[in-house]
C-alpha cells in the first residue's frame, strides 16, 4: 500500500506536491532567484519529479574559478543553476546559470522554507565508477538508486519537495553530496546504503547519525527512520549508532542520517533487497519517518519536587545535552537550598514554576488562606532567587486531590484571577509512589502517554531514577518534540 499523508497537501482537489516549482518560477520573474545546486558531472535535473526534455537545466563543465584561492579549489565545483520551466502562470520562463566553488562564501537565494512542504535530500549511495557493495551480481549503487526513486515517490505523493544527489549513475564526491545538501536548503538529509559483511550470517537494519551536534535533531530523524524502516518491513533491528564520522552525516548543516537497509552479504537479505516489493516497504519506511519527523506530537516534560543539589543537576545536565527545553515547578523551602540549581534552570532556557513552599498536604490544603500564604512566599523566594514573575503553578497532587477537596474551587478561582495558570498532567512516570527501578519509569511513562498528540509528563526531578533514565526516556520518545511550557499552551487540568 502506497504510503500518503491523506489530504494534506492537497488543494481543491488537486495534489499540491510539485507546487513549489511554480511557486519559484513566478517568484524568478517577480526578480527573487530561485538557485539550485547542481555537480559538474550531473548536466540533468535533479528536480525530483521532473523530465528533463521537459525542464532542460543550463549547465556549464566550470574550470576552477578565477581568483580563488588553492584552498578553495581543494573541493570540486559546484554549479549553481536555475531551472528552465513553463510551469509559472503566464508560462513566465526562468532560465539563468552561475558558477560558483563549493568552498567560496556564497551569496545567493535557495528554497524558501515551506512549513507545509519541507524541501527533504535524498542520497542514493554511491554511482557511477563507485560501485559499492557487491554480491551475487547484485550491485550496492543500483539497489540505492531503486529504493531512493521510490522514497522519492512516497514523499512527493505525501506532499514534500525532494531533490536527489544523483538521478542516474554517476560518480559524486561525499564532500559534493554534502554540499548539494547545504545549497538547495535541504530541511532533512537521508543518505541511502547497503551493508556488507565477510561472511553471510549478518542482517538487518542499521541506522547511521552524528551525535556529536545536537542542535541538528538529527538523532530523532534517525530514531524515526529506523524504527519505521524496521517495522514496515519487518527485518532484524541493528544498531542505532550516533558515532558516525561520515561526511555527509558531518558536514550537512540539516537534520541527516545514513541508513544501510540491509546485508548484500547475506544472500536471503540481498535476495529480498532486490525484489520491488520490498523496496517499496522500505521507502514506505523511511517515508513514515521522515513525516513524523516534520510533523511530530509535543510532549511537555514537567519535573516537581526540586531543586536538588545532585538530582536535579543530573536532569539538567541530560536535557542540556540533548537540547531539550522543560519545565521545573519548585519547592520554596528547596529553592532556598540550592538556589544555584534554580539560577541554573532559569539561565538554561528552562521553564519555572511554582509547587509550593512546604510540601506538607495538611497544612497547604487547611483553608484557601493558608494556600495562598504558602503560595505567596515561594512566589517570593523564586522572585528574589531566580529574578523570574512566575505565572504557572502546579497544585502538590494536582488541582484535585484527597486533601483539597473541601478548598479546591476557591483557591483555582483565586489564582485565577491573579493571573496564574496551573498544570495538571496527562502521562506520568509514577516516580512519587515508591522505589522504582528505571525500567520501570521509562514503562510508566510509555502506558500512561497513550499516544496522545499533546502529552504533560509529570516527573520528580528528586528522584534518582528519574535522573539516570531520562537520557533513556527521551529516546522512547521520538515521534515527540520535547517544549517547556509556556502562558500561552493549553494547560491539561483535572476536571471534578
Amino acid at each position: 500500500m502506497r504510503y500518503e499523508r491523506k489530504n494534506r497537501y492537497k488543494k481543491n482537489g488537486k495534489k499540491t506536491g510539485r507546487r513549489w516549482l511554480e511557486d519559484f518560477a513566478a517568484a524568478a520573474a517577480g526578480g527573487i532567484a530561485a538557485v539550485f545546486l547542481f555537480t559538474a558531472m550531473e548536466t540533468m535535473g535533479s528536480f525530483s519529479g521532473t523530465d528533463a526534455a521537459e525542464n532542460p537545466i543550463v549547465v556549464e563543465n566550470p574550470a576552477v574559478m578565477e581568483n580563488s584561492t588553492a584552498a578553495e579549489n581543494q573541493l570540486p565545483s559546484l554549479i549553481l543553476v536555475m531551472a528552465k520551466n513553463q510551469l509559472a502562470a503566464g508560462n513566465q520562463t526562468v532560465s539563468g546559470k552561475k558558477t560558483v566553488s563549493a568552498s567560496q562564501d556564497l551569496s545567493f537565494q535557495t528554497a524558501e522554507t515551506d512549513p507545509d512542504h519541507p524541501l527533504i535530500m535524498i542520497d542514493p549511495g554511491h554511482g557511477g565508477t563507485d560501485e559499492g557493495s557487491y554480491a551475487g551480481g547484485i550491485l550496492e549503487k543500483d539497489i540505492n538508486m531503486e529504493i531512493a526513486k521510490k522514497l522519492r515517490e512516497c514523499l512527493e505523493e505525501a506532499g514534500y519537495r525532494v531533490l536527489m544527489t544523483r538521478c542516474s549513475d554517476t560518480y559524486l564526491t561525499k564532500e559534493q553530496r554534502a554540499e548539494a545538501a547545504n545549497v538547495s536548503g535541504a530541511e532533512a538529509f537521508v543518505s541511502i546504503h547497503q551493508n556488507t559483511y565477510e561472511d553471510g550470517e549478518p542482517s538487518g537494519i542499521e541506522t547511521w547519525y552524528d551525535g556529536t551536534d545536537q542542535s541538528r535533531d538529527s538523532r530523532r530523524l534517525a530514531q524515526l527512520i529506523h524504527g519505521e524502516a524496521v517495522k514496515r518491513t519487518g527485518a532484524r533491528e541493528r544498531q542505532l549508532r550516533g558515532d558516525a564520522g561520515f561526511v555527509v552525516t558531518g558536514w550537512t548543516k540539516m537534520p541527516a542520517c545514513l541508513i544501510e537497509t540491509g546485508f548484500l552479504s547475506s544472500p536471503e537479505e540481498a535476495e529480498k533487497l532486490s525484489q520491488p516489493e520490498y523496496q517499496e516497504k522500505l521507502a514506505e519506511g523511511i517515508a513514515r519517518g521522515i513525516d513524523a519527523f516534520f510533523h511530530p506530537k509535543t510532549m511537555y516534560l514537567t519535573f516537581d519536587d526540586g531543586p536538588s543539589a545532585e538530582n536535579t543537576a543530573a536532569v539538567l545536565d541530560v536535557l542540556k545535552d540533548r537540547n531539550i527545553k522543560a519545565t521545573f515547578f519548585v519547592v520554596g523551602e528547596n529553592v532556598k537550598k540550592n538556589p544555584e540549581v534554580a539560577r541554573r534552570i532559569v539561565a538554561e532556557g528552562h521553564t519555572i514554576g511554582i509547587h509550593c513552599y512546604s510540601h506538607d498536604y495538611k497544612q497547604l490544603y487547611e483553608s484557601t488562606a493558608s494556600y495562598l500564604e504558602d503560595f505567596n512566599e515561594a512566589y517570593k523566594t523564586v522572585l528574589e532567587v531566580t529574578g523570574v514573575r512566575v505565572k504557572l503553578f502546579r497544585f502538590p497532587g494536582g488541582s484535585i486531590n484527597a486533601y483539597n477537596k473541601a478548598v479546591c474551587q476557591d483557591i483555582i478561582k483565586e489564582m485565577t484571577d491573579r493571573g496564574f495558570i496551573y498544570f495538571d498532567w496527562n502521562a506520568s512516570l509514577e516516580d512519587a509512589l515508591k522505589r522504582s527501578e528505571p525500567e520501570e519509569l521509562i514503562a510508566n511513562a510509555r502506558e500512561t502517554a497513550l499516544g496522545r498528540k499533546h502529552v504533560v509528563m509529570l516527573a520528580h526531578d528528586i528522584v534518582r531514577s528519574t535522573a539516570l533514565c531520562l537520557g533513556d526516556l527521551i529516546d522512547q520518545f521520538p515521534e515527540y518534540q520535547m517544549e517547556p511550557l509556556t502562558p500561552e499552551v493549553k494547560p491539561i487540568q483535572f476536571q471534578p
